[in-house]
């Protein structure tokens, strides 16, 4: 224990506390710069965002924008989705097949035109063409059928309709 005390006397253990003291107190400028940069870039960045206003504020005005979007965004999902319902009901498919309903006349003057829907429902029309006269006939499908009896030409036109939409 002497021995410690005599060394605390000396004039190393002084020399030694003093350094050790500034470099401490080195330490402590450097973080004290550090923390006033830091500090300083915080106040700059926070006046940037709010625009020199209450940072609170701001956020809260851009929740109640991202609010506001979402709910818009939810409206024209519904409507989207209304609308695709209606789309699915509209005629959107179309088949012809042209074809000479008699052998007296030169060329393919008549022909076959399926109209359907998404799910293949809509009307076949049947246009047949002579010199004497001109015909239309309609009948209606059903799912890719009609309950009349189709000609091959009518058959034909709903295959296209059906196929190459």
């Amino acid at each position: 224990m002497d021995y410690i005390l005599e060394f605390i006397r000396t004039d190393y253990f002084f020399i030694g506390i003093s350094i050790f003291c500034i470099i401490l107190f080195l330490l402590y400028l450097i973080t004290l710069i550090k923390f006033c940069t830091i500090r300083k870039n915080y106040k700059k960045f926070m006046k940037n965002i709010g625009n020199g206003q209450d940072i609170q504020k701001t956020l809260e005005k851009y929740m109640e924008e991202v609010n506001k979007v979402k709910e818009e965004n939810l409206e024209l999902k519904n409507y989207t989705k209304q609308l695709d319902e209606m789309l699915s009901n509209c005629l959107q498919k179309v088949g012809l097949v042209r074809y000479s309903a008699f052998k007296d006349t030169g060329s393919d003057l008549s022909f076959a035109l399926a109209i359907l829907n998404e799910k293949n429902t809509g009307v076949v029309l049947n246009g047949i063409y002579s010199r004497e006269m001109s015909n239309i006939y309609s009948k209606p499908v059903e799912k890719g059928n009609s309950t009349y009896t189709l000609s091959a030409e009518e058959k034909q036109a709903i295959e296209k309709a059906i196929n190459e939409n």
